[in-house]
């Protein structure tokens, strides 16, 4: 008796060089639907599943492989007397390799515009009972579930090597794409649902495996969700991304996006070390914002990860030039830029998209993970929910540093201050255990390179608890505060404010980054 394998695919790549070669190998080839069909137009021959099943294909594809006659051909233990019995008994013929990939689900309801009924119908029924009915009798079926497994299965056939390790690997893998196309369905139907669902099922898919972690004695890799971003870095040069580096990339795309999407009319650039900036800035060009986000604090930039909203030119890449940098990050580069960032052969050049996260933000603690809604800058920049709080109003001038500083310190971490001039960071107090202490650092590192406080605006990611942190800054000169406000302490903040004949304004919204 020939060997059988039954292929049925969503997507075709490799199929008929696959077919080709089991025929060659003298296996006979049963398909369905689509597959059938293309395997037929190739030459390739074909049994019809339904010449299998003695039942045609019904319910518009729906059924058409949920049959004893295919599963029984599956799941028969080929040692097992009784299951060789019941395939004698019920002219089942054992089915030897599966080869199956599924309905797209995942990237049918990533379009725009795809309807509830059009989702339900990429719901793949026969495919996964399929493949797990293969896969729980790997011993005797070979179930193959990605393309990129073809030329090793063919390479095994042909040398007679198909070892019990080459069939479990592939089981497993089945399992495991089997579980991801049901966390996807999962996440779909539950994701408009209100309230927390009771279950929360992730997917993630290594796409590498890294040098080390935070320190070298701690082993890692790289996972990516099917939701946008991470999974669309493209490295363009440079060695490979370290751990620090993946951390560090993302706080920097977080730092720039305020300034990023249709409205962005200027360059941002935000200058990360150990996932908190030590500058950012605006400017005209992408040249300008670095150059001004560098000022910030030009001793903290060495070794750090640059970030920008918009294509870097070659002369942003020229500027940098000096500075020793590990990874720059952009939506685009020029070519010519490009060029310029490999004289450096270590320097990571990454295109990245830039814009806000989508899905749950999440926090690993022991035995667990935290899930929140991301903060949306819809909401973090709404100027409505604004209120001048003390006697004196912002200058023009002011209202337009306390908008930048409002929205760059969100990527500072807790406790947070910054200052701002011209919208470019001058000061920045980050991951401080008082608000005093960040107030202070801030206008340390201010003075320490050169910037005066004097007429500078500062922005507080939560609230003031004492009027201490605003006699710091006014002590300083800093002319404007912007902050959430929400402190039992707040008529006492604003009153300092006032006495020091300081503008202060309220969010009303807190931008804790822990």
């Amino acid at each position: 008796m020939k060997p059988r394998a039954l292929l049925s695919v969503s997507e075709k790549r490799g199929l008929v060089e696959l077919a080709r070669e089991l025929v060659a190998l003298g296996w006979e080839i049963v398909s369905t639907g689509g597959t059938a069909e293309a395997l037929r137009t190739a030459g390739v021959p074909v049994i019809p599943i339904e010449q299998v099943t003695g039942f045609p294909e019904m319910m518009d594809g729906r059924v058409k492989t949920l049959h004893p006659k295919v599963h029984g051909g599956l799941l028969a233990r080929r040692a097992h007397p009784g299951d060789r019995a019941a395939l004698a008994e019920h002219g089942i013929t054992p089915i030897d390799l599966v080869v199956v990939n599924l309905y797209p689900f995942r990237e049918t309801v990533a379009k725009p515009g795809v309807s509830f009924e059009q989702a339900i119908e990429q719901i793949d029924i026969g495919g996964p009972s399929m493949l797990r009915s293969a896969a729980k009798n790997h011993q005797d079926v070979l179930v193959v579930v990605d393309p990129d497994d073809y030329p090793v299965v063919i390479a095994a056939l042909k040398a007679d090597k198909l070892t019990p390790g080459l069939r479990r690997r592939l089981a497993a893998k089945v399992f495991g794409h089997t579980a991801a196309y049901d966390a996807a369905i999962h996440g779909y139907l539950v994701k408009d649902a209100p309230g927390w669902p009771e279950r929360i099922t992730v997917a993630l898919e290594r796409r590498q495996e890294l040098r080390y972690g935070e320190n070298p004695h701690q082993a890692a890799a790289l996972y990516a969700t099917a939701e946008p971003g991470i999974r669309d870095l493209e490295q363009l040069s440079g060695k490979e991304l370290s751990f620090n580096n993946l951390l560090d990339l993302d706080a920097g795309l977080l730092a720039v996006a305020p300034w990023s999407g249709r409205g962005a009319d200027r360059a941002a650039c935000a200058i990360i070390k150990h996932t908190t900036p030590c500058g950012i800035a605006l400017g005209r060009s992408p040249r300008e914002a670095y150059e001004r986000a560098l000022a910030t604090d030009r001793t903290s930039a060495f070794g750090s990860v640059i970030a920008y909203n918009v294509t870097v030119d070659r002369a942003a890449a020229e500027a940098m030039r000096e500075l020793f940098v590990e990874v720059v990050v952009a939506p685009a580069f020029a070519e010519d830029a490009v060029r310029v960032f490999q004289e450096k052969k270590n320097l990571r050049v990454v295109r990245l998209p830039v814009g806000e996260s989508m899905g749950w933000d999440w926090k690993r603690i022991r035995g667990g993970f935290l899930a929140q809604e991301r903060s949306r800058l819809e909401q973090v920049m709404d100027e409505t929910r604004w209120n001048v709080m003390t006697k004196r109003e912002p200058r023009d001038v002011e209202w337009r540093d306390l908008r930048f500083a409002w929205g760059a310190v969100g990527a500072v971490k807790s406790n947070a201050i910054l200052l701002a001039r011209d919208e470019a960071a001058i000061g920045i107090g980050a991951g401080q255990t008082s608000r005093v202490d960040a107030s202070f650092l801030a206008i340390h590192k201010a003075r320490q390179q050169g910037h005066d406080p004097k007429g500078a605006v500062l922005a507080s990611d939560a609230f003031f608890p004492f009027p201490d942190g605003v006699e710091e800054a006014a002590h300083a000169g800093v002319g404007a505060i912007i902050q959430p406000g929400g402190s039992v302490k707040d008529a006492e903040v604003v009153a300092a404010a006032d006495q020091a004949g300081l503008a202060m304004v309220f969010t009303g919204i807190r931008q804790f980054r822990h």
